[in-house]
């Protein structure tokens, strides 16, 4: 076995290239050690003893059902983390001292990590926020963000003053098995403290389900006690809001005050006023400016409430609500972990007092069990009709054989994916479904065989010994070369090639069991069953006296009948001997004609309409809203509420969930959104009542919702498969300075707003944010006493409140928060009139308090919102939301000839890229076209090595380029996009359409003549190969017949491609093949003539 295990660091590339290069040293290894031949070692054993073949194929089929009960079940596969974003709040600074203080601090450090492969920030008003993605070929994250984490620390020795501790949230990949909410059924203001208590007791009750990783709540509010106080009666006791906090602080004792200590005991000595409750808090005694005393009640208004204004918000079916995000642990099945989480959800809202509920949002079990349904349907079905093929081709006797192979060979796949860790999940089963005509080929070809040499009358142990031994090396190098061209899907790295790997995993596995079985067990099972029936059949035509049973049984049996030796119609037989023979008489023609296809194929590629993954047609979908950055959250809400009166105007929509100030629970795993602390924004998911014309349905809805709220940025979005992107189209414009980067990116957005299918443009730039300035009168601030700094703190703890003390109540700490009534922190005119408190530089000036607005005057002005840096370099980057059902390929080449036609041209040190689906698209297929080089020597060196000749393989890579070609003709033919899946399909595909003619040239090699160039030997040889040929290709393309009937846009290129390229094989491995090696061994033979006539001159005469 070979041991695949990715170092870490840069050159990704480099360390996928050197594992394929690792499997061919394996694999020369193998070759040059082996002595023990197959057919002594495995095979016989198995037909000697009948209680061996028998105890083997119950093990195998245990061993398959076991394992299916205990495989991991999921709806897609796991993808590695890599992202993470360390977020740092910079009170008060502007964004573009966000970048230079904190910012560019973070980026220096942690660009010195090896395994850091892009850093993105965003440096906003009070707020930094800084985006690491790792290199592909890390596996286990976490290491690394230990050592990002002692950057942080590091930089946050260098941040200035008024700079938060940096924290870094590591981006998860999986999307949550589960996502719930406790609604607030009641007409009257929700009570956060309530739904928050009840929320508590379901997050315990939730990990305490077997398999449960991680509950994480949506739409919480910070509670906190609030001591809110008008801004005449703080003036009236002669304190600021720092003051009074203060106060309150100082009354909160929440340490020890030492020990008694004497010979007998030792006692602690604590200070008796923890503050426990509201009634307390009212209590405590506050010193007034003049020296009198007054009890915080009376000045100020205390209770227990949500701090203000609230930070996210979540509404459940327009109703308050709270939501958990539930996410199950790897390695479980996903329908047992829901309903055991379903027992403990049943047994809470049992409990829940009237007037709140618990609603189930999202249950993933429900898109597990429908979709992996849907595929295991779709291969029971592709099994039946591959067994049918099989009955028609060879006899019901060799389909039943045959069709043994399927289980046999499945349990085996399922057995190796549980040992492996491979979970299933809809790539592992459809990886299964593409290998389905595979798993059997190896069996189609030596159940033929030995019936062959049976009815030639040879002994079945002979029989089975001599097919083996015959056919172990073609069939080796022909499993080999497929597994080859699977191996670099397999070892793809990044979240492309976790995503599609299990389907090359699940086929390598498929058809390395379909080989060892079909030389071992299916081929003494064989031996045993035909061996048998032959000379049953014999004495069954031979006897008068028969029963019922006997008669249907010499029916079944009868020689020549289709049904007992399989259908070959003479005159198609006769006429296909004819074209074979033409072919074998002029192999130039028969070479140009069957490359005929394949070279039209090579041509419309490149017209062919490109599209990394395809959207997915579900149930589901989502909307973000974003309003301009200075919109209050209580907006935000509103407007959301009315677009969710909208929604539920169309049929489809059942319901509407929407989360204001952050992004939703992320219910797929595309999702890429990880908004907080945005007021201005919110997400909803959207269920439908099925998933029929979604794609027309998002378009209608977004055509509305702009209609309706034209001040805001709506994005209606259908779910996307593959690795995620911000948005299909993406134009990044590098350079030093802002204002040139802001109007470079003005005059993009203006292009794309021309474009076609264009919905939304924005820009990293353009947006600009209007704050409030205070210009102090420095003069009169000195007279007062007070600093421009104490000026800004003062009014920073006066608005926003100062936290002094705290409520320990069980185990969640209640801040004590002190700040000015809301109305008067919503009026200007009142933040004007507040009275600021002379500060430690007033020694010997007066005491008297000065309004804000004697020591200065606001002013309304712009500033920029955001600076973004990608790799530590400024950038601008310009995105574009389309139309639903739009190629994002066909958007951006609009784009660039818009740009080139309208003159857009960039000034000296600035550069542009491409972003979006297309960046993530080059990469992927980079890395996986990348090894193509490598990957035709790896499979050179398995041919030569197992035919023994490099012309023969000369000629198999021939095949495999036409069959390549092939399946871009049928791409083109069949209007289907070249997108990753069909490259994907296409590369699998070599291996598995140069099998036929791997067949068709050992055989020619078997025989004497034919390998000396006989053109009716060849002829002879080519006919005898037929019927493998033509069943494996047959078998091979019904498996996929599923995935094309199924009209799945994800799969349906694939199949496409894989079943068109093996369409075409046939021709390719029963022409060009025989026609190749003829006219290659004729140019051999016409080099070595002159030679040998030069030889005999030079030989003496007799």
């Amino acid at each position: 076995m070979v041991s695949i295990v990715w170092s870490q660091g840069k050159g990704s590339q480099q360390v996928y290239l050197n594992k394929i290069s690792e499997f061919l040293a394996f694999f020369c290894t193998v070759k040059a050690t082996t002595t023990i031949s197959i057919e002594t070692t495995m095979a016989r054993p198995f037909f000697r003893n009948i209680r061996l073949l028998i105890l083997a194929i119950v093990i195998f089929l245990v061993w398959g059902y076991s394992s299916m009960q205990s495989l991991p079940r999921q709806e897609d596969p796991t993808q590695v983390a890599r992202v993470a974003v360390i977020n740092t709040l910079f009170p008060g600074a502007s964004a573009e001292r966000v970048e230079a203080l904190v910012t560019e601090v973070i980026e220096s450090e942690v660009s010195a990590i090896e395994e850091v492969k892009t850093i993105t920030s965003t440096s906003r008003v009070g707020f930094s926020a800084v985006a690491i993605e790792l290199e592909d070929s890390v596996k286990d994250a976490e290491p690394v963000w230990s050592r990002v984490r002692d950057k942080m620390e590091d930089a946050n020795i260098l941040f200035p003053s008024g700079a938060f501790k940096p924290e870094l949230e590591a981006t998860e990949t999986r999307a949550y098995a589960m996502i719930t909410a406790i609604t607030w059924d009641q007409s009257a203001k929700p009570n956060y403290a309530i739904l928050r208590r009840f929320g508590e007791e379901f997050e315990i009750r939730m990990r305490g389900v077997l398999g449960t990783e991680e509950v994480e709540e949506f739409g919480i509010p910070d509670e906190e006690i609030n001591v809110e106080i008008n801004a005449s009666d703080l003036a009236a006791v002669g304190l600021s809001a720092q003051q009074l906090a203060q106060q309150v602080s100082q009354s909160d004792a929440k340490v020890t005050a030492g020990q008694l200590r004497n010979p007998n005991e030792n006692l602690s000595i604590e200070i008796d006023s923890e503050l426990s409750s509201l009634e307390q808090i009212r209590q405590i005694p506050i010193r007034s400016g003049n020296g009198q005393f007054t009890r915080l009640g009376d000045v100020a208004k205390v209770d227990r409430g949500v701090r203000e204004p609230a930070t996210d918000l979540a509404f459940v079916n327009g109703k308050p609500a709270v939501a958990y995000g539930i996410l199950m642990s790897p390695g479980q099945r996903i329908d047992q972990w829901s309903d055991s989480a379903f027992q403990q959800m049943e047994a809470f809202r049992n409990q829940l007092p009237g007037g709140l509920s618990l609603t189930v949002l999202l249950d993933q079990s429900e898109y597990v069990d429908t979709r992996l349904g849907t595929l295991v349907s779709n291969l029971v079905f592709g099994a039946a009709l591959v067994v049918v093929v099989t009955f028609v081709t060879m006899g019901w006797r060799c389909s039943l054989i045959v069709g043994a192979a399927l289980p046999l060979s499945i349990c085996a796949v399922l057995g190796l994916m549980s040992v492996l860790g491979i979970p299933i999940h809809q790539i592992s089963v459809a990886g299964l479904i593409i290998a389905l005509g595979l798993l059997i080929d190896n069996a189609v070809v030596a159940v033929d065989e030995i019936q062959v040499e049976l009815r030639h009358g040879v002994d079945p142990e002979k029989a089975v010994v001599d097919t083996v031994k015959y056919l172990q090396g073609p069939l080796f190098a022909s499993t080999l070369t497929t597994m080859m061209t699977f191996l670099p899907i397999a070892l793809l790295p990044g979240g492309a090639g976790e995503f599609v790997g299990s389907i090359a995993m699940t086929v390598i596995l498929s058809i390395g069991a379909s080989l060892a079985l079909s030389l071992t067990v299916i081929a003494a099972l064989t031996g045993r069953i035909l061996g048998g029936s032959e000379a049953d059949a014999e004495k069954l035509q031979h006897q008068d006296s028969l029963s019922i049973f006997q008669r249907m049984l010499r029916i079944l049996m009868k020689p020549g009948a289709w049904w007992n030796e399989g259908w070959s119609p003479r005159r198609l037989g006769n006429f296909y001997q004819w074209t074979v023979k033409r072919a074998m008489a002029k192999p130039v023609f028969a070479i140009v004609l069957t490359m005929v296809i394949p070279v039209v194929g090579f041509i419309q590629a490149g017209s062919l309409d490109t599209q990394f993954f395809p959207s997915l047609d579900r149930d589901q979908f989502q909307i973000e809203v974003e309003f301009s950055q200075e919109n209050a959250i209580a907006n935000s809400t509103e407007q959301v509420m009315r677009a969710r009166d909208l929604l539920l105007d169309y049929d489809q929509v059942t319901e509407v969930h929407w989360f204001v100030g952050e992004s939703a629970p992320k219910f797929y795993y595309n999702i890429g959104a990880t908004r907080e602390n945005s007021p201005y924004y919110a997400q909803a998911l959207v269920q439908l009542d099925s998933s029929e014309g979604v794609t027309a349905l998002i378009q209608e809805i977004q055509s509305d919702l702009d209609a309706a709220m034209p001040e805001a940025r709506v994005l209606v979005r259908q779910l996307e498969q593959g690795p995620p992107f911000d948005a299909p189209v993406e134009l990044r414009i590098y350079g030093p300075n802002i204002q040139e980067l802001r109007a470079l990116g003005a005059e993009a957005r203006e292009i794309l707003t021309t474009v076609p299918n264009v919905v939304h443009v924005r820009d990293d730039l353009t947006a600009t944010v209007p704050k409030l300035a205070l210009q102090i009168d420095e003069e009169q601030a000195q007279l007062a006493g007070v600093s421009n700094t104490e000026i800004a703190e003062q009014l920073q703890a006066t608005l926003e409140g100062a936290v002094g003390g705290s409520i320990l109540e069980s185990t969640e700490n209640l801040p004590v928060r002190v700040q000015i009534s809301n109305s008067d922190r919503g009026n200007l005119s009142q933040i004007e009139a507040l009275n600021l408190q002379p500060g430690q530089s007033a020694q010997g000036l007066s005491d008297d308090f000065r309004t804000v607005s004697a020591l200065g005057e606001f002013k309304i002005v712009p500033q920029l919102s955001q600076i973004a840096h990608r790799n530590e370099q400024r950038v601008n980057t310009v995105q574009a939301f389309i139309t639903a059902g739009t190629l994002p390929s066909k958007v951006l080449a609009d784009f660039q000839q818009a740009m080139a036609e309208q003159g857009f041209e960039l000034p000296p040190g600035y550069t542009t890229e491409i972003g979006g689906e297309q960046a993530e698209s080059s990469d992927a297929t980079g890395d996986l076209l990348g090894s193509v080089g490598l990957l035709l020597v790896a499979m050179a060196t398995a041919l030569v090595l197992s035919l023994q000749s490099f012309r023969s393989a000369g000629i198999v890579a021939a095949v495999g380029v036409g069959s390549v070609g092939m399946a871009l003709f049928s791409l083109w033919a069949f209007g289907s996009l070249l997108g990753f899946m069909a490259i994907v399909g296409a590369m699998g595909l070599i291996g598995i359409a140069i099998n036929g003619s791997i067949i068709v040239l050992s055989a020619v090699n078997e025989d004497k003549l034919a390998s000396q160039g006989d053109r009716r030997a060849i002829q002879a040889v080519v006919m005898r190969s037929t019927r493998h040929v033509l069943t494996t290709t047959i078998t091979t393309m019904v498996g996929f017949a599923p995935l094309l009937l199924s009209g799945d846009p994800f799969w349906n290129p694939l199949a496409v491609a894989i079943a068109g390229g093996i369409g075409g094989s046939p021709f390719l491995a029963l022409y060009f093949t025989p026609a190749a090696y003829l006219m290659m061994h004729r140019h051999s033979k016409a080099k070595k003539s002159p030679r040998e006539k030069q030889t005999m001159k030079a030989l003496p005469s007799t």
